[in-house]
């Protein structure tokens, strides 16, 4: 089998980080995320573009959004670099999925399907323990230990009115780049509302037998 070539598509909460992790291992491949790759390439120069900053840094540094045509770039740059990949957080929008159609040609497209209610329980039920980075949930995963519990907190993006906000933009933005992916030959749809582990055996056995 050839190092696959797959993105992964799904609202906030839907479960693409944790498959994505267990795909790129499974698979022996790439894990590549609009995030991670701009932490890796915060000093890549980008002065031929001619815009205000000359690297991603520095308008990561300033809090301010990092242009499309930098995260374009990055995204190539990543891709170009990588033996067969999953593609988690790219495309966000029909603009970014033109982009990708002329970096690289996928194999597999998956789209993680969840009901907006249940996504709204599974973000603002999480917690996040401030001394280790740990995530929990109030309601599937609190850790045992009591002063741990104590000293959990909620993310200000996993509040009621932050989560619906992030959902309507994934809806507006995102959810017309899968409904154009439906056209392609690797599309597949997944329950996301299954358990994590029978969610990821859906997806190797759809894996396996789309790429043989």
């Amino acid at each position: 089998m050839t190092a696959p070539r797959v993105l992964i598509m799904g609202p906030p909460g839907a479960g693409k980080g944790t498959q994505s992790r267990t795909i790129a291992e499974a698979y022996d491949i790439e894990h590549v995320t609009t995030g991670d790759a701009l932490r890796s390439n915060k000093q890549m120069d980008i002065s031929d573009l001619d815009m205000e900053y000359d690297t991603p840094g520095e308008y990561m540094d300033a809090g301010e959004l990092v242009p499309d045509e930098v995260v374009n770039a990055i995204v190539e740059k990543a891709l170009a670099d990588a033996d067969g990949f999953i593609l988690d957080g790219y495309p966000r929008n029909p603009e970014q999925a033109d982009e990708l159609d002329g970096m690289t040609d996928l194999d597999v497209v998956l789209s993680l399907e969840v009901g907006r209610d249940e996504l709204i329980a599974r973000l603002t039920g999480r917690r996040v323990d401030p001394e280790t980075g740990e995530n929990y949930h109030v309601e599937f995963n609190m850790p045992e230990d009591s002063e741990v519990r104590e000293r959990l907190v909620q993310r200000e993006d996993d509040r009621r009115e932050a989560v619906e906000n992030r959902l309507d933009v994934f809806e507006a933005n995102t959810e017309p780049v899968i409904e154009r992916y439906r056209e392609h030959d690797g599309f597949v749809e997944i329950d996301g509302e299954q358990a994590p582990a029978d969610v990821w055996q859906t997806i190797q056995d759809e894996l396996d037998e789309r790429l043989g």
